[in-house]
C-alpha cells in the first residue's frame, strides 16, 4: 500500500504540495454598527472581503451597540473569542465565542470599567495568552481624569490621555479585577501583543496630540502579563498617523498593519528581525472602507468553507 501510494505522488506530485496558509483580517466599517466584517489574505499583501463584504454579526450590547475594534483570538481547543469597542463611552467590552467564525454565542457584557466613576470609556480592547499563567488577558485603553501623567492639550481630544488596563480569565466567565498594564509617559491606546520565540511583543500607538506623535511603537517582555518598559522603541510607522496595530507572521517576515486614519486607507511595515522595517504600504490590499482589526492564521480548510458563504 504504502509503495502504491509513493507511486502516485511520483505520478502526480503537484497534489503533494501543501496548500496555501491562509489569514483572516477582523474588522468594522463606518462607525461599528454594522457589526463583524472578515477579508482574507493567502500571503498577507493582498486581502479580500468575503461574504460580499456583509456583515457576519450583528452588535446587540453596550449603549450605542456599536461593533468597532473586533479582536479574534483562537485557543487550543479551537474556540475563536472576540472582543470588541461597543460604544464610545461605554465602561464595559463585548464578548463572544464561536466554533466556525459563522454561529456566535450569545453577546455579553463584561464589566471593566465600571467600578470607577470617573472613566471615560474602554477602547479597543484585545486578548493575549500567558503561558506561565495559564491565563487569558484582556486589555483595553481608559482615560480616568487625574490618575495619570499629564500630557499637553489633552483637552483638545476631550480631556482623553489613555492608558493601558487589563483583566486575566482561565475561561472568559470568571474575571480577575481590573489592574493597570502598561503606564507610560505618554498618552497610549491600540495596544497589541505578538508572541515571538520567547519574547511578546506590545506594538502600540503614541497617541499624544502636542506635538503630534500619532505612530506605532514597540516595547517587549517575557511575559504577556508584562511588566513591559516604558521605554519604548522609536516609530516604527512613517510620516502619516496611524493607528490599531495588528501582527501576524507570513513567511519570513512579521507583517504589522494598521490604519492611516486620516487617509482613508490601511498600510504596513514589515520586518525579519524585530529591528528593523520595512514600509510597504504601497504593496498591501485592502478592501475599501476597513477599519480597525485583528490579524491571525486559520486553517486553510476553514477559509474555503467562509468563502462559499
Amino acid at each position: 500500500m504504502k509503495i502504491r501510494s509513493l507511486v502516485f505522488l511520483m505520478l502526480f506530485p503537484f497534489l503533494a504540495i501543501a496548500q496555501k496558509e491562509a489569514y483572516l483580517f477582523s474588522y468594522f466599517v463606518k462607525n461599528g454598527e454594522d457589526g463583524l466584517h472578515f477579508a482574507y489574505s493567502t500571503d498577507g499583501l493582498t486581502w479580500q472581503a468575503l461574504k460580499g463584504g456583509t456583515s457576519f454579526l450583528q452588535p446587540v450590547i453596550g449603549k450605542d451597540k456599536l461593533m468597532r475594534d473586533p479582536c479574534i483570538y483562537q485557543d487550543k481547543s479551537g474556540t475563536f473569542h472576540m472582543v470588541w469597542t461597543s460604544g464610545w463611552w461605554d465602561k464595559i467590552v463585548g464578548y463572544a465565542s464561536s466554533k466556525d467564525l459563522v454561529n456566535w454565542s450569545e453577546q455579553k457584557a463584561i464589566s471593566v470599567m465600571e467600578h470607577e466613576s470617573t472613566a471615560k470609556n474602554s477602547w479597543a480592547p484585545e486578548i493575549a495568552y500567558d503561558k506561565k499563567t495559564k491565563l487569558f488577558l484582556i486589555f483595553w485603553a481608559t482615560t480616568i481624569p487625574g490618575r495619570h501623567t499629564d500630557v499637553a492639550d489633552s483637552e483638545k481630544e476631550k480631556g482623553l490621555n489613555h492608558r493601558m488596563y487589563y483583566v486575566t480569565t482561565p475561561d472568559f466567565k470568571t474575571f480577575s479585577e481590573t489592574k493597570m498594564y502598561f503606564n507610560p509617559e505618554f498618552s497610549v491606546i491600540d495596544a497589541t501583543i505578538f508572541e515571538k520565540g520567547k519574547e511578546y511583543y506590545m506594538f502600540l500607538k503614541n497617541e499624544n496630540p502636542k506635538p503630534a506623535e500619532k505612530n506605532i511603537r514597540i516595547t517587549k517582555a517575557n511575559s504577556a502579563l508584562g511588566p513591559f518598559p516604558t521605554q519604548v522603541s522609536a516609530p516604527i510607522t512613517g510620516d502619516y498617523w496611524a493607528e490599531g496595530p495588528t501582527a501576524i507572521e507570513v513567511g519570513e517576515y512579521v507583517y504589522v498593519y494598521f490604519d492611516k486614519y486620516t487617509q482613508h486607507k490601511y498600510g504596513a511595515v514589515r520586518s525579519k528581525d524585530m529591528k528593523t522595517w520595512e514600509d510597504v504600504s504601497d504593496q498591501v490590499k485592502f478592501p475599501e472602507g476597513i477599519r480597525h482589526g485583528t490579524a491571525f492564521k486559520v486553517s486553510p480548510s476553514l477559509l474555503e468553507s467562509l468563502k462559499k458563504l
